[in-house]
């Protein structure tokens, strides 16, 4: 979920960015970081006058958000659909962006593996405590997760929430034009995509793209996995500087 630095300021700024606030590790302690809920979420936002409804919507929001902090040029990262968010966002405003992280970001070099969206189809048609926590056991093997987390994601359950913006891939020929230093982070043993697909598409696309595969991790035990992480937040640190 997309995190923010401001250069000039040393910041470190997060929208949808509370899993990554919590294994900030190294990053935390050399950077202040911020988590912004996405609007409509549970949590903090509050809704304007108009509904985000596109990718445009998206990016005018982020824009607005980084104007708000007096930020002109940052770097943004994310996990999962906030990948995708900070990757559209890129591609949007790369002269904002000093350099960009993905956390096994969906939908935006390959597309979701169908077993994926089966066993998330009942959460997503009826939303419930018992249908998420079956869904991310499945997903993560039964890993353990941060109780805290679960428990806020429990609650989350009952609050109404806004459909989230979704859209295609970005084009091949924007990917190839994005001249922003990437890291992208994969789970070894991720159930959403294929991340081998998944490294080698960005390869292919992304002119400045250093890309890693996270031993053991599953799409949902990152960032919030304990042995996992510290090498993340590691290695997030060691690219951003």
């Amino acid at each position: 979920m997309p995190l923010l630095r401001v250069a000039a300021l040393h910041e470190l700024v997060a929208e949808q960015g509370r899993d990554l606030v919590r294994s900030r590790g190294r990053v935390g302690a050399a950077h202040r970081v911020h988590a912004v809920d996405l609007i409509g979420d549970p949590g903090r936002s509050v809704a304007g006058e108009r509904p985000i409804r596109t990718v445009a919507d998206l990016t005018s929001w982020l824009d607005g958000v980084l104007d708000g902090l007096g930020a002109d040029r940052t770097a943004l990262g994310g996990h999962s659909y906030g990948a995708w968010i900070a990757l559209h966002y890129a591609l949007h405003a790369p002269h904002r962006v000093s350099e960009l992280v993905l956390v096994d970001p969906t939908q935006c070099f390959a597309g979701f593996r169908p077993g994926y969206l089966l066993h998330a189809l009942p959460m997503l048609i009826r939303p419930g405590v018992k249908r998420t926590r079956a869904f991310l056991g499945w997903e993560t093997g039964g890993a353990a997760l941060d109780p805290a987390w679960l428990r806020l994601r429990d609650a989350a359950t009952g609050f109404p929430s806004a459909r989230p913006v979704t859209g295609p891939r970005p084009a091949p020929e924007a990917l190839s034009g994005l001249d922003v230093p990437t890291l992208i982070l994969l789970a070894e043993r991720g159930r959403a995509h294929d991340p081998a697909r998944v490294a080698a598409a960005a390869a292919r696309l992304l002119p400045r793209v250093t890309t890693a595969t996270m031993s053991g991790a599953t799409h949902h035990t990152l960032p919030l996995h304990g042995p996992t992480a510290g090498e993340l937040s590691r290695r997030i640190e060691d690219f951003i500087g």
